[in-house]
């Protein structure tokens, strides 16, 4: 058939045109990027950033993401959020405001598919126990970063920019993105998860919707779409044309204030914690098979240990599982059982 044809960069080079017209002074151009950790051939067509994203999206640990708790462990529901759905919400918002603001969408896209991939199973309550047990803490940034840096590809990564790396270690509050885009994927991650966590709380019969405070419904809307729709203006009014991405006082204080109360709700909760304290058995169980006996990991993680203390590639393997899989293991490891999982299973995930 022989080697495909390859056609000029003409593509891109219009790509690096519209940016360079449109854009705000304050958006990072794809011509402009600061590079990746090694050297490679360049597309000829996509911009680094739009090569990043698409990394991202045919990666394992993306597709990961469907089956791993956003808040609720193994909902029965078809409509209840799981990681995938929440990072398919911060794309969008974190996107509309990009939009908004004349950013570079590519680049926001890019940061917000994979803020999360270094996410634990049983959501926060699954990183609140690796971080007890690892002798160096666990957070779900830190391992996202890790996971495009190191884990992905059998090891190589997926060398991806500056740019996005930056945007995805640093997206949660405490961050400091060096990037406006950036910004707008973390601000677009608290947007996301508060209103998403609202609507599936109230659709576990948690709550009702006449049960929020009062005064932030009076300041952001009744619905997640007003919400939603009045935090992305006020974004727009209080940073466009200027090199911020930031929310107005008001919005923002009842941003944090409905955060606060779902803490208080629905996160930090007797029944919340019951299903915790399973979690925590379940990982704390495994995490001391593995790091006394790594023989009992897939191969892969096994060689990790060459490199890395043997807590950090037990890490490693606990935060890749999905809910489904980690109980699968679970079972495997510590209760009798008439099946086990093939190699094929397990290598596989």
């Amino acid at each position: 058939m022989g080697t495909p044809k390859r056609t000029d960069d003409a593509v891109k080079r219009r790509t690096y045109a519209m940016e360079e017209a449109f854009l705000s002074p304050y958006a990072c151009l794809s011509e402009r990027t600061q590079g990746r950790q090694r050297e490679e051939t360049p597309c000829n067509m996509r911009t680094d950033f739009q090569r990043d994203r698409d990394r991202i999206i045919y990666s394992k640990a993306f597709l990961r993401l469907k089956n791993k708790t956003q808040v609720f462990f193994s909902p029965e529901g078809d409509h209840f959020r799981t990681r995938m759905t929440h990072t398919i919400d911060v794309s969008q918002i974190a996107r509309s405001i990009s939009r908004s603001l004349a950013l570079n969408e590519d680049l926001t896209e890019a940061i917000a598919l994979g803020h999360d991939l270094g996410h634990t199973p049983f959501g926060h309550a699954g990183e609140r126990v690796l971080d007890s047990l690892a002798p160096g803490g666990f957070s779900h940034n830190v391992q996202s970063l890790r996971v495009v840096d190191v884990l992905e590809k059998e090891g190589k990564g997926l060398n991806l920019t500056f740019e996005v790396r930056d945007g995805i270690v640093n997206h949660k509050k405490s961050g400091h993105p060096a990037t406006l885009e950036g910004q707008a994927v973390s601000l677009a991650d608290r947007i996301a998860y508060v209103n998403h966590d609202i609507e599936d709380a109230i659709r576990a019969d948690l709550l009702r919707a006449e049960d929020l405070p009062k005064e932030d419904v009076d300041v952001l809307g009744s619905t997640s779409r007003d919400r939603i729709n009045t935090m992305i203006s006020s974004i727009y009014e209080n940073s466009a044309g200027k090199p911020q991405v930031r929310m107005g006082a008001k919005e923002a204080a009842a941003l944090e204030h409905l955060r606060s109360f779902m803490f208080e709700r629905v996160y930090i909760t007797p029944l919340s914690m019951k299903e915790e304290e399973r979690a925590k058995r379940m990982l704390s169980s495994m995490y001391e098979l593995f790091v006394r006996d790594p023989e009992r990991m897939p191969a892969f993680y096994r060689t990790l240990t060459a490199r890395f203390p043997i807590e950090q590639a037990v890490c490693d393997y606990l935060s890749s599982m999905t809910d489904k899989f980690a109980i699968a293991v679970f079972n495997n490891l510590f209760v009798p059982h008439s099946w086990a999982l093939t190699e094929k299973d397990v290598e596989e995930n």
